[in-house]
């Protein structure tokens, strides 16, 4: 026999340690292969991931005798190799001990659909085969003609696909005669576009001391902070082709999927066939094709989104995560992981470089550069010593500055942008909210419009009259009255952005404007299409939210207004004025890449603060002294560390109590250096039907406390009808 540990495919942090199992010797089974079980009184199997193989000489009887408990039998073996490298065998297990999490939530995160250890992955896509026939003998003698016709086509190319050949029955006979061969080969059902091989551009002198410093120098992790323009991609290109020549296999990671096509191009144009992406917009079955082409080893180089950080290359050589400030680069639900964190211990790991790029990284990992701890890079002007655009504040709290007929608009920027149609050239208009209005209410008997699930105010999308909901997902359609008393006098309030291409389209008939959100993301190519569109010229106006801020390069586009500048300063959080910033600096940076200078218009209702003033300058070392005093005052990362506990329950007052008794128990441990505030109500409070509070743990060291947490979750969790969850440094709070 051979006594298997097996982790459960159920994510619960009460269940999160190995359970014996027991399977005949004859079976085929290691480390990392996923296997059917019975666990407790669960009528149907379970998928188990074994961490563990020890062959015994010992009777079943005598195995329990010893451990002390029964021990039952798998009910079979699903694969037949192991699933994980182990290498990402060993950094799951890293990386459940830094967030807290079960291991098996991180190995369920880091595998295709297909092969995830969990029942749902027994239905996914499966490995794709094309038939394909090739010529054996051509003597023609005694074959009929369509016989002869098939023949002759094979022996002019040698071999083709089955269904090219002939009829099923002439294919079939020919096989049987010994004229032709059948036999499969595994396909992939993603197809790239072709792209043309470009040569590599000369670096800079600038960009080749960088080049220099990362390749030469002995630092784990280099910082390269570069403005925008400075030409960091093509940094990251000579550094993925320096490592290739040893050998070496990169990974890539951008934030958004909207940035991948753009980022492919650059590496296909390079690398060619050697490159492979995974993000998210990619069917189940293709990214299953995509990392079983990577675990091959037919791809050198990968590149994708954030959890492309558990691409299974071997022989790692560079890691690189471009605009690392980015949000979306941390899982926003179980498990909590930071790709930025995965992709330093993997490196650690791996004896890879990791390089973090960024024209606004964040405080932490500035921070981190200035005391040493990582290498700094930096690249201060932008590529041919191109001058940075030129920026106005308007405020709109001044009437006089605003259009009558759409408050949106100052009358400077719809001016600014009559003069870039009149010229030929591109605007972008950058809002962070999409829809057409973000609160609508009843003037007939003040019923407002909000979320049943979570209670925020639904967003109205005329493209598809539906009443959506930004946070929890949640979408009712609308046919324009109020549900309570049928009234068609709704009001509406705020705006998104299809309200804005609505009025563009009204001030301005000719011009060719297109919308780039979430929305419009959601349909397969449609986000790459847009930004191939715009950057051939096709479009003049570029209506979007966050994604259009980072990473395009539009060399027609000599005007960039942000309409909105507040918006994230309003949301609850010690990271609102680093991330409005940077949105800022960012979204500044998209004009005059081209031969034309640029200029950039930012409105906003706080024209004196310093996240805008400073962001319309992209003066991010300014902005760096004055947050880093805030935060040292709050106590904020970098100057300590965070866990949030996030406590559910079906009933507000149990998730109150809960929430009061786990911070009492926390306080009577008297950890040094602990901090604890809290309970506080969510931003969202209720979520999935849950009642939530939450615990924000502040702490210098994690010798202690962190396994005091793990501790609390694996005991409270799912007692009493409460849900306890811990988002190791989240983000916003």
């Amino acid at each position: 026999m051979q006594l298997l540990e097996v982790l459960l495919e159920l994510p619960s942090s009460s269940l999160d340690r190995p359970f014996d199992y027991l399977c005949s010797d004859e079976a085929k089974v290691g480390v990392g292969f996923r296997v059917l079980i019975h666990f407790g009184h669960n009528p149907r199997p379970l998928v188990g991931f074994v961490t563990k193989v020890t062959p015994t000489n010992l009777s079943q009887k005598e195995l329990e005798e010893t451990k002390g408990y029964p021990i039952a039998w798998i009910d079979s073996v699903i694969d037949n190799e192991c699933l994980l490298k182990p290498d990402l065998f060993t950094l799951s297990d890293a990386l459940a001990s830094y967030y807290l999490c079960p291991r098996i939530s991180l190995l369920q995160a880091m595998l295709p659909s297909s092969l995830k250890p969990a029942r749902s992955s027994l239905k996914g896509p499966k490995v794709a085969y094309e038939s394909y026939v090739e010529l054996l003998k051509d003597d023609e003698e005694g074959l009929t003609p369509k016989q002869i016709e098939a023949v002759r086509l094979l022996k002019e190319r040698k071999r083709c696909k089955k269904k090219e050949a002939g009829s099923p029955s002439i294919v079939k006979a020919l096989i049987d005669k010994g004229y032709l061969r059948l036999y499969r080969e595994e396909i992939n059902r993603l197809q790239l576009t072709e792209v043309p091989r470009t040569e590599p551009f000369p670096l800079t002198s600038a960009q080749q001391a960088v080049f220099e410093k990362i390749t030469s120098g002995d630092k784990e992790v280099y910082l390269l902070q570069g403005v925008t323009g400075s030409g960091k991609t093509e940094v990251y290109l000579h550094l993925s082709s320096f490592y290739l020549e040893q050998g070496k296999t990169i990974l890539m990671l951008v934030p958004e999927i909207s940035l991948t096509p753009a980022m492919v191009r650059y590496f296909l144009s390079r690398f060619g066939k050697e490159v492979a992406i995974l993000h998210s917009s990619l069917t189940p079955a293709e990214k299953y094709d995509e990392y079983r082409r990577i675990a091959r080893g037919e791809a050198k180089v990968v590149v994708g989104a954030r959890s492309a950080i558990f691409a299974p290359l071997d022989n790692l050589g560079l890691i690189i995560l471009d605009e690392e400030h980015v949000e979306s680069y941390k899982q926003d639900s179980a498990p909590y992981y930071h790709a930025r964190e995965v992709a330093i211990l993997r490196g650690r790991q791996s004896g890879a470089k990791v390089v973090l790029g960024s024209a606004t990284p964040t405080l932490e990992t500035r921070a981190k550069a200035e005391a040493g701890i990582y290498g700094f890079c930096r690249l201060n002007q932008r590529v041919n010593a191109k001058p940075l655009p030129t920026t106005s504040i308007i405020d709109l709290s001044r009437p006089s500055n605003l259009l009558p007929s759409a408050r949106m608009f100052s009358k400077q920027l719809v001016e600014k942008i009559k003069d870039r149609l009149n010229k030929g050239e591109q605007t972008i208009l950058l809002l962070n909210r999409r829809g057409y209005a973000s609160y609508s209410t009843c003037g007939s008997c003040g019923y407002v419009f909000v979320c049943p699930s979570c209670g925020s105010h639904l967003t109205l999308h005329k493209a598809d009259m539906m009443l959506k909901c930004h946070h929890c997902g949640y979408v009712a359609p609308f046919d324009g009255t109020c549900p309570e008393c049928h009234s068609p006098n709704i009001a509406r309030a705020g705006y998104g952005t299809e309200r804005v291409c609505k009025y563009l389209a009204e001030f301005f008939p000719s011009a060719r404007i297109a919308r780039l959100d979430s929305d419009v993301s959601r349909i397969k190519d449609e986000a790459e299409d847009i930004t191939f569109k715009m950057k051939g010229g096709e479009y003049d106006i570029l209506v979007g939210t966050q994604m259009i801020a980072k990473g395009h390069d539009f060399p027609l586009c000599t005007l960039v207004g942000v309409l909105l500048a507040d918006v994230g300063l309003s949301i609850p959080s010690f990271r609102s004025a680093e991330s409005s910033f940077s949105l800022i600096a960012q979204a500044v940076g998209r004009a005059g890449r081209g031969q034309t200078l640029g200029e950039a218009i930012i409105q906003t209702f706080n024209p004196t603060n310093p996240a805008i003033t400073l962001g319309a300058k992209q003066d991010y070392d300014a902005f760096f002294r004055v947050e880093m005093q805030n935060r040292r005052a709050g106590n904020y990362p970098p100057y300590s560390h965070l866990a949030n506990l996030i406590i559910g329950a079906a009933k507000q007052e149990k998730a109150i109590e809960a929430s009061g008794a786990i911070k009492a128990a926390l306080r009577s441990q008297n950890f040094p250096g602990v901090d604890c505030l809290g309970p506080l109500i969510p931003y969202y409070e209720l979520e999935g039907g849950l009642y939530r509070r939450e615990l924000l743990v502040k702490f210098k060291t994690a010798v202690l406390i962190k396994p005091y947490l793990k501790k609390l979750v694996e005991t409270l969790s799912g007692k009493g009808g409460v849900r306890l969850y811990i988002d190791v440094d989240p983000l916003d709070y």
